[in-house]
């Protein structure tokens, strides 16, 4: 840091005058931080969201609540699977079938797929769809509990999230990627407990092989042939 005197000595000498600006630019680059122009004040107090402090509790609801399971499944890693299994598709369909979708979108749609369960809580699939009446009723509940969660955002960011959140905006192409992806995570996640040697999975493992018969797609018999198998392997086989 430049010395500088108590005692300034002030001179019309421009040589002087050249220096003391000198040594007064020097200190106060010292003492001013670089980035003190870029801090951001606040004009106005923001509103409080808790939406995402809402979305961290499905982390606390556990499928499958009927069954034993070896390992618990809560809605929060189901989600994440499910985006990765749903961007797969997406990908294998572009690549291999002809395809031109959104992949990176069809991710982010299968991640909040579930959302509304932190609301509604995951109903048991046999009570879900034990008749057509009970379905159509569930599904109005769910579409309460989407809208109660757009509503919990900031009203500047509902726009971007309505499209994520609220499925009827989403296509029919998105709708089958997403539920074929959820039905293979299932489907895995009774392969996994089967394994373990838990057969109360027994009956689910077949209701979804009917189930992902039902949405068959080159996509999906693409993943069912490539990356399946892996999942019936232990630890030592898949590391070979």
């Amino acid at each position: 840091m430049p010395h500088i005197s108590p005692t300034l000595s002030f001179s019309t000498d421009s040589n002087c005058l050249s220096q003391l600006i000198l040594a007064l630019n020097g200190f106060t680059s010292v003492l001013t931080p670089p980035t003190i122009n870029h801090i951001v004040v606040p004009q106005q107090e923001e509103i409080m969201s808790h939406f995402f402090a809402q979305l961290s509790r499905l982390k606390l609801i556990n499928r499958w609540p009927l069954m034993r399971n070896v390992r618990t499944e809560n809605v929060s890693e189901h989600s994440l699977q499910v985006a990765f299994v749903a961007h797969a598709l997406a990908v294998i369909k572009n690549r291999k079938f002809n395809g031109s979708l959104n992949a990176e979108r069809i991710a982010l749609l299968a991640m909040y797929h579930d959302a509304s369960e932190v609301i509604t809580g995951d109903l048991p699939t046999p009570i879900k769809y034990y008749n057509p009446q009970i379905a159509h009723e569930y599904k109005k509940i769910e579409k309460i509990a989407q809208h109660k969660l757009l509503t919990m955002l900031p009203s500047e960011l509902q726009d971007d999230f309505r499209s994520i959140l609220d499925d009827q905006l989403h296509t029919d192409e998105e709708t089958a990627i997403v539920k074929q992806a959820d039905a293979l995570c299932a489907y895995l996640k009774c392969l996994e407990e089967l394994s373990a040697g838990n057969a109360e999975f027994n009956q689910a493992k077949s209701r979804l092989e009917k189930t992902l018969a039902e949405r068959h797609s080159e996509e999906m018999d693409y993943f069912l042939t490539v990356f399946v198998p892996g999942f019936s392997l232990s630890l030592d086989e898949i590391s070979l």
